[in-house]
């Protein structure tokens, strides 16, 4: 039995069917420029417009910069191990298909279905973000729409979840239902999309930094590290590493970008190249904007779904001017976030039903090369709990899963060299074994900081993964039919 269940997928089997682009499997179609605009419009987004504000307000005040640094080493150290998978092994899947070939299906299944918690709430999270701004301008607009339509019906305080007496936060909902209906025409059209949302955002980030700088004010660095309140994670250099465990998700958009290996034209040298990139470029914009925010407002003031509009708007009229421009660029730049995290979610639904680890009908591709039920089944269940809940309570779930991922990554890296050293590697990880045992470190070490909760709430994530597996999956799979 514990042979079966740790049976492996040949990695020569993975690169023969990822092979089936030419028929009826996904299409072959980004450039390296797509897949750098998909990382950047994947990573750029809830981290630098929503969450920034929260993990100052809650965490790390001004010295959440650390944590943005702390969580960008953790990436870099990833990145370079999924840039050796990714053009290793470019198919659709990331870390699951990674997984399957190093460690065995019962493992993958784990991996896999912690990698739909992390792209279900991702995508849920980000909604949340996404109706908080607009939210903001259409009040600036003089449109009222009421409470009831724009808040989640449920939310967690203390130890006990509550009913807010909301219905549903209808726009989260509506959000993703528009992005899944651009996803389903196609993986070309999703990525033009994508390309003129990220020069957008972008452009307004850097507006932002550029003319913010002026408006600092030195005293709201003053602590640049809050003494710790008595409690682990809340300030000091425990809330620190809280801190940089909570806003790791923002980091997310080069995982997602793996998840489009299998529609690169030349993943052996365009999918490093666009994981690395578009990492170090959002790591620059993160330390970058979470100063200048830190700056202009005093961080325990923070706490809001816009975090970045508070600031402009407590900037007077001096900065009037870019207000709407602000706005408008996170709502673009949320919106390319939704984009990218759907397009990974249904992809992954895509890898793992085709293995019959999941329902035949979510690997179902239509004329267009998109994975259309997967997309569909994703919008459905994405809609449903960004409706409902928190954004809290979704962004804490998304940093445990995504570190959980990373970690994984990482540690295959380790087996594979060992298991499989004559290997074809278009890009090798650097100092292998630093490297790959340092990325996850500081993955595990995140991960032990965040919250109790957190953890419970993955340890059920997983019971449930667990049932299904061995109600379902066991008796479907693929690879033990053959």
């Amino acid at each position: 039995m514990k042979q079966k269940l740790f049976i492996k997928k040949d990695i020569t089997t993975i690169l023969r069917e990822s092979s089936e682009g030419d028929n009826g499997g996904l299409k072959r179609n980004l450039s390296v420029f797509n897949l750098v605009t998909l990382g950047i419009g994947a990573i750029v987004g809830t981290g630098i417009f929503v969450i920034t504000g929260q993990a100052a307000a809650m965490y790390a005040g001004p010295s959440l910069t650390i944590s943005f640094m702390i969580s960008a080493l953790g990436c870099v150290m990833a990145g370079l191990c999924y840039a050796e998978f990714s053009a290793m092994v470019p198919v659709a899947g990331s870390v699951y298909s990674y997984s399957y070939s190093t460690m065995g299906e019962f493992l993958a299944w784990l991996i896999g279905w912690t990698l739909i918690l992390e792209y279900l709430f991702a995508c849920s999270s980000v909604a949340v973000g996404w109706s908080g701004y607009m939210m903001s301008i259409l009040n600036e607009w003089g449109v009222d729409v009421p409470q009831y339509l724009t808040y989640a019906t449920f939310d967690h305080v203390g130890d006990e979840w509550i009913w807010t007496g909301n219905i549903v936060n209808f726009p989260a909902v509506f959000i993703v239902a528009v992005v899944s209906t651009f996803l389903i025409g196609g993986i070309k059209q999703s990525a033009l999309v994508n390309n003129i949302i990220v020069v957008i955002k972008v452009s307004v980030i850097l507006l932002f930094i550029f003319f913010g700088i002026s408006y600092i004010d030195f005293g709201n660095w003053t602590p640049y590290i809050p003494e710790n309140t008595g409690s682990f994670g809340e300030f000091g250099w425990s809330g620190i590493l809280r801190g940089a465990g909570v806003v790791f998700f923002a980091y997310l958009g080069f995982d997602a970008l793996s998840t489009a290996a299998q529609e690169a034209r030349n993943p052996q040298k365009d999918m490093p190249r666009g994981i690395l990139i578009s990492l170090f470029i959002c790591a620059f914009l993160y330390v970058s904007v979470t100063a200048v925010l830190t700056g202009m407002v005093f961080y325990k003031d923070l706490n809001v779904p816009a975090p970045i509009a508070l600031a402009i708007d407590r900037a007077g009229e001096g900065l009037a001017w870019l207000s709407p421009l602000i706005k408008i660029g996170a709502i673009a730049g949320l919106s390319s976030v939704i984009l990218v995290m759907m397009l990974g979610q249904s992809r992954i639904y895509y890898a793992i039903s085709k293995d019959g680890l999941l329902p035949k009908f979510l690997s179902k591709v239509n004329k267009k090369g998109t994975p259309q039920n997967g997309t569909i089944f994703a919008a459905i269940v994405t809609g449903i709990f960004a409706g409902l809940f928190p954004l809290n309570v979704l962004g804490e779930l998304v940093s445990i899963g995504t570190l959980l991922a990373f970690a994984i990554v990482c540690i295959c890296i380790l087996i594979l060299r060992k298991t499989e050293p004559n290997l074809n590697r278009p890009f090798k990880t650097p100092w292998v074994p630093f490297v790959p045992l340092l990325g996850a470190g500081i993955c595990i070490a995140q991960m032990i900081a965040l919250p109790w909760p957190t953890w419970q709430r993955l340890i059920l994530w997983t019971a449930v993964g667990l049932i299904f597996y061995f109600a379902y999956g066991i008796r479907h799979s693929v690879l033990r039919k053959k």
